[in-house]
């Protein structure tokens, strides 16, 4: 039986009040279960980055609830997200957010390690990361010495250590070449055939197609879902219907 490890039940973020008023998500409803890659798509402005930032609780929603792993967001103190973003949620920046001082092995262990976990063993659980992420290789460089794709996989890396079962991922393959994104979408869908539930946003269908679900988002409202052979004739109707 398949466990819901996130869900947005009718979320809307709202931004500004009366003639300002900018909804970017809109009674948005969601479930992610465990195992499950889902693909989020649409323009810019559609609020797909929104959606990540509230799943992942960066942000708080104005209207509606999220929970992950069965637990509402909103109850939860500020030190209490925090502790679940270390445990239960890792997150795939665009522009990676690594620490430009730590190496790589020290960046993917620096959330175990603010989880209160020792440094060798913290070493030894991020080196395994690094492995299953085919950069081992990388372990004592800094973000400096790495090219944008190296990069790309630390930040992965670090998102996926720990007993993280939601792996969010905003546009992680949009700096990369079309080689290097594809042993991206094969660590995302890997971790996702070993259980855990991974959201990602992209804009390019061929990325979206490696999902088992792709969404599509515009104005802040889902607009259509589909499986991966239909990320195509998704989009063309999407297109079609606002032309």
């Amino acid at each position: 039986m398949s466990t819901t490890v996130l869900e947005l039940r009718s979320v809307s973020r709202i931004h500004g009040e009366g003639a300002r008023e900018v909804r970017a998500l809109d009674t948005v409803s969601l479930s992610v279960q465990a195992g499950e890659f889902i693909a989020i798509m649409g323009p810019s402005g559609s609020g797909k980055s929104t959606l990540l930032n509230l799943a992942g609780g960066l942000d708080t929603p104005t209207e509606g609830e999220v929970l992950v792993e069965e637990v509402a967001l909103s109850a939860l103190t500020t030190k209490q997200l925090a502790q679940l973003r270390r445990r239960s949620a890792g997150y795939v920046f665009q522009d990676f957010n690594l620490l430009p001082g730590l190496t790589a092995v020290e960046n993917v262990a620096f959330p175990l390690e603010l989880d209160g976990m020792g440094w060798r063993m913290a070493r030894e659980t991020s080196l395994e990361v690094l492995v299953e992420c085919g950069i081992a290789d990388l372990a004592d460089r800094r973000p400096e010495e790495m090219s944008g794709g190296q990069a790309q996989r630390v930040a992965i890396a670090r998102a996926l250590v720990g007993p993280r079962r939601l792996l969010l991922a905003d546009e992680p393959t949009g700096a990369l070449d079309s080689t290097t994104g594809r042993a991206i979408l094969e660590l995302l869908r890997n971790r996702a055939d070993r259980g855990a539930a991974v959201v990602m946003v992209t804009h390019e269908a061929r990325f979206a197609a490696w999902a088992d679900r792709t969404v599509y988002l515009r104005d802040g409202r889902i607009s259509g879902e589909t499986g991966p052979s239909d990320v195509t004739r998704l989009l063309a109707e999407q297109e079609t219907a606002h032309e």
